[in-house]
């Protein structure tokens, strides 16, 4: 009872293998958004060269740290949220 003493429950194997399957679906939903917007924004439709032009690449530069940046700041509001919320409804010991 690990839990008692502010450790955390051990996962079974099934329940790993989820959290992982769960994990990379979000890491890929991440990534196909990113790509899509990014370039969406910055690279025109038709394409005039077969390399990205210097501001092709500065577009996606700036486009790409901003998407992360704004990943993160959600992330860490949401996170802030559920903690409230998780802790406005425990008891003393998190009963």
């Amino acid at each position: 009872m690990s839990f008692l003493f502010g450790g955390r429950p051990q996962l079974s194997s099934a329940e790993k293998i989820a959290a992982a399957e769960t994990e990379v679906e979000m890491v890929s939903d991440m990534y196909n958004r990113l790509t899509r917007s990014c370039t969406k924004k910055c690279i025109p439709p038709d394409y005039r060269e077969g390399e990205l032009n210097k501001g092709e690449s500065v577009c996606l530069d700036r486009c790409v740290a901003k998407f992360f940046e704004v990943n993160v700041k959600v992330s860490e509001k949401m996170q802030g949220e559920a903690g409230r919320q998780g802790s406005a409804g425990q008891g003393a010991f998190g009963v």
